[in-house]
C-alpha cells in the first residue's frame, strides 16, 4: 500500500520557520475568528429578531450541516480529483458571498427566516468541499513528521479564535445588530481566500486515466474507512456522539437566551471562557499523549466529553448558578474533544494512501456530520413536543452510550496507533 505522499521540499524542523504553512494558517486564523462571530450572530438573529420558533431552529440547525448528508460522499471522490488548495479557495469565496446577502436583506427590510435556511444550505455545500479539503490539505504541505503539530497548531488557533471570537461577536451584536457582525465574518473569509493564492502546495497532478467511475472511486473511500476496525470503532463514536450532541446544540440558543434569560454578550462570554478548555486541550495533548499513549488517550477523551453533557439540563435546576457552569460545562467538554479530534484525525491521515485522502475524509464526514442534520430535526420536533429540558436530558444520555465504542475495544491494550507501515 503506497503512503501519503510528503511534502518532500517543505522545511525540516518546527513549522514555526516554514513560512508557507504560516501563510495558509494566517488565513485560517481570520477565517476561524469570523466563524465564530457567526455561530453566535446567527442564532441571535433567529431567536431574538426574527423571533424563530423550536422547529425553525431545528431546520435552521438542519440546513447547516444537510450538505455532509447529500454531497458528502461524492464531494470526497471528485476533491480526490482536483487540487485540494483551489477547491478551498473558491470554497471560501461562495462562502463569503453568500453570508454578505444577509445583511443586505436586513438593511432592505425584506430578511425572513428563509433566506437564512437558504444561506445555511448554500455554506453549508461550500464548507462540506472546503473542510474535506482543508483535512486533505496538510499531508502536501509538510512532512510525515510535522502533521500532528500542524494539526495541533491548526486546531490551537480555532480554539483562540474560540476565545476571542464569541465575546466580540457578543459585543458586535450587542452594539450594532446582529447582521452588522456578520459582515466580519465575510472580511475573515476574504483573508482566507487571499492567503491561500498565495499559499504553495505539493500536491501531485491528478491523471484522468486513473479515474474511474464515481460510484466505484466513493466504495473505495467507504472500503478503507470500515475495513480498519480502529478507524471503524472511532467514527462509530464519533458520529453517535455528533447526533445527541446535536440534538443540545440545536436547543441551546433558545435553551440559553429564553429559558435561562442569558443575553447575547453573556453567551458570548461562556463561550469565550470555555474556549480556553480548547486552547489547553490542543496545547496538551502533545504532553499526554507522550505520557499515556495516543491509543489510550482516544477512550479516556471519549469518556470525559461523553459525561459532561449533563451538566447542560442539570443547569434548569440552578438556574442561578446558570453562568459558572456552563462555563465548566463547555471547558471540559472543549478539552477532551480536542484531545480526541487531535490524536484520531493525525492517526487517519497518517495510515492513509494521499490519494485516498479525500474520500477517507468525506466518508468520515459524511457519517459523523450528516447524521446531524436528522438531529438537528429531531431536536426542533421533540422541543416542540415535550419541551426543552427534557429534550436535553435525552441528548445526555445519548452521548454517555457513544463512548462506548471506544471504551470497550482494543485502545486500552495499545499504547501507539498503527502507523502505515502496519496497516499494509
Amino acid at each position: 500500500m503506497s503512503q501519503p505522499v510528503a511534502a518532500e521540499t517543505a522545511p525540516k524542523g518546527s513549522l514555526w520557520r516554514d513560512r508557507n504553512f504560516l501563510t495558509m494558517w494566517t488565513g485560517q486564523a481570520f477565517s476561524q475568528f469570523g466563524s465564530q462571530i457567526t455561530e453566535l450572530a446567527i442564532p441571535v438573529l433567529a431567536v431574538l429578531l426574527l423571533q424563530a420558533t423550536e422547529w425553525e431552529v431545528g431546520v435552521l440547525g438542519a440546513a447547516n450541516v444537510a450538505a455532509f448528508l447529500i454531497v458528502g460522499l461524492p464531494a470526497g471522490a471528485w476533491i480526490d480529483r482536483m487540487r485540494k488548495r483551489h477547491v478551498m479557495i473558491w470554497a471560501d469565496l461562495v462562502r463569503a458571498l453568500a453570508l454578505g446577502s444577509l445583511p443586505v436583506l436586513w438593511f432592505a427590510g425584506i430578511l425572513e427566516i428563509w433566506h437564512l435556511i437558504v444561506v445555511a444550505l448554500v455554506m453549508g455545500v461550500a464548507t462540506v468541499f472546503f473542510d474535506v479539503s482543508y483535512q486533505s490539505l496538510i499531508p502536501s504541505l509538510v512532512r510525515p513528521g510535522q502533521i500532528a503539530e500542524a494539526n495541533g497548531k491548526l486546531e490551537a488557533t480555532h480554539q483562540v479564535a474560540g476565545l476571542a471570537g464569541p465575546a466580540v461577536g457578543g459585543w458586535l451584536v450587542g452594539v450594532l445588530a446582529a447582521p452588522v457582525a456578520i459582515l466580519a465574518t465575510v472580511a475573515t473569509y476574504l483573508a482566507s481566500f487571499v492567503a491561500l493564492l498565495f499559499t504553495r502546495d505539493h500536491e501531485p497532478p491528478h491523471e484522468r486515466e486513473s479515474r474511474r467511475p464515481l460510484h466505484r472511486e466513493i466504495g473505495e473511500g467507504l472500503g478503507w474507512v470500515f475495513g480498519n476496525p480502529l478507524l471503524r470503532r472511532i467514527v462509530c463514536t464519533t458520529g453517535t456522539a455528533n447526533f445527541f450532541g446535536t440534538i443540545a446544540t440545536t436547543l441551546l440558543p433558545i435553551f440559553v437566551l429564553r429559558e435561562l434569560g442569558l443575553s447575547p454578550e453573556m453567551l458570548g462570554i461562556v463561550f469565550s471562557l470555555s474556549a480556553v478548555g480548547g486552547l489547553l486541550g490542543a496545547i496538551a495533548t502533545p504532553h499526554i499523549v507522550m505520557r499515556i499513549g495516543e491509543a489510550r488517550a482516544i477512550p479516556i477523551s471519549a469518556l470525559i466529553f461523553c459525561v459532561v453533557p449533563f451538566f447542560l439540563p442539570a443547569i434548569s435546576l440552578v438556574p442561578a448558578l446558570a453562568f459558572p457552569l456552563l462555563v465548566i460545562q463547555f471547558f471540559a467538554l472543549s478539552f477532551s474533544v480536542l484531545l480526541y479530534n487531535i490524536t484520531q484525525v493525525t492517526f487517519r491521515q497518517r495510515i492513509t494512501p494521499a490519494r485516498l485522502l479525500g474520500r477517507m475524509n468525506a466518508s468520515i464526514r459524511f457519517v459523523v456530520w450528516g447524521v446531524m442534520p436528522i438531529a438537528a430535526l429531531i431536536a426542533g420536533a421533540l422541543g416542540t413536543w415535550i419541551g426543552t429540558v427534557p429534550t436535553l436530558w435525552i441528548a445526555a444520555a445519548g452521548e454517555l452510550l457513544s463512548c462506548l465504542f471506544v471504551v470497550i475495544g482494543p485502545f486500552w491494550a495499545m499504547r501507539e496507533l498503527p502507523d502505515a507501515h502496519a496497516e499494509q
